[in-house]
């Protein structure tokens, strides 16, 4: 199969980006609007290890957390869906690269102000952060690996969710016609 063939083939939408961009939100609204499933790795994570995140990251470090999200990620088989991945996704090669293989990846795009002002809850959210890591210095980490691994860039502050969906909607459009 060649790569136009296979690029055709893809039904999936992964949504990445930093925390509190709006992968979960928009994903929802994008898959209730297209017609797909919703999947969040993050759930899908709490529910095989039985515990919220934090608690996963509190109790057995981010090193831990890292290995069983790229795990999750990396075996990741569902078709038709869009999916908010959490917002380390972007660091494991090998699962971003398998995503890729049935999926477009859409970078909801935020400014660190953005991100600042809607992150309220960094104690119980579960953001692998480094002792004395910030949410700058994170964000400075990220962001090349977002743009490494996106199809799709989205300048996704100033859209409100809809927007932000239909805009997503159009983006994919042209990319599928581009590919034709």
């Amino acid at each position: 199969m060649n790569q136009m063939e296979q690029r055709k083939m893809k039904n999936n939408v992964v949504l990445i980006g930093m925390p509190a961009c709006g992968k979960s939100t928009i994903g929802v609204v994008l898959a209730k609007i297209m017609g797909k499933d919703f999947v969040d790795t993050d759930i899908t994570i709490q529910h095989v290890e039985g515990r919220p995140l934090q608690q996963i990251i509190d109790e057995n470090g981010n090193e831990y957390f890292k290995k069983v999200e790229e795990e999750i990620l990396a075996g990741f088989s569902e078709e038709n869906c869009i999916v908010a991945t959490g917002g380390s996704a972007a660091y494991y090669d090998r699962a971003m690269e398998h995503l890729k293989e049935n999926g477009v990846v859409v970078y909801l795009k935020v400014s660190l102000e953005g991100i600042e002002s809607r992150l309220h809850n960094l104690s119980t959210r579960g953001v692998t952060l480094k002792p004395g890591q910030t949410i700058a210095d994170l964000y400075e980490e990220r962001i090349p690996y977002y743009e490494k691994h996106s199809d799709i860039c989205i300048e996704a502050e100033n859209m409100d969710i809809w927007e932000t969906a239909e805009f997503i909607m159009n983006q994919l459009r042209c990319l599928q016609s581009e590919n034709l």
